[in-house]
């Protein structure tokens, strides 16, 4: 198998997080990522609430999640567990993913008003 891309902290720019950002299935998947307790494999996405997505497109999603790194993939046997990267993101960024992940969360909200 090839080897996964993660983009070392020097590679990471702005332009490609607020990229991985800019949809809102894969801001719903790395918030999710972010409250978690362990790392999670994309199977965990396939039945979301009322979004149903085949794997192939999840895994384009965490795909494109971790070459912006955003996430950190780990092979465990044929499954793939994601974890976010925001201790390292926090050092490099300070709060600006958090800020966006918040934004999002405010939209969210209103538009249920």
């Amino acid at each position: 198998m090839r080897p996964l891309y993660h983009p070392s902290l020097k590679e990471i720019t702005v332009q490609g997080i607020l990229y991985a950002l800019s949809d809102p299935v894969r801001v719903r998947i790395y918030a999710e990522l972010a409250q978690a307790d362990c790392a999670m494999n994309c199977s965990a996405f396939l039945s979301h609430g009322n979004l149903k997505l085949p794997k192939s497109t999840l895994s384009q999603h965490f795909k494109i999640l971790r070459e912006a790194g955003l996430i950190r993939s780990e092979r465990k046997g044929v499954e793939l567990k994601n974890s976010t990267r925001c201790q390292e993101l926090k050092k490099k960024l300070g709060p600006m993913v958090v800020g966006i992940l918040q934004a999002y969360q405010n939209e969210a909200n209103e538009s249920k008003r």
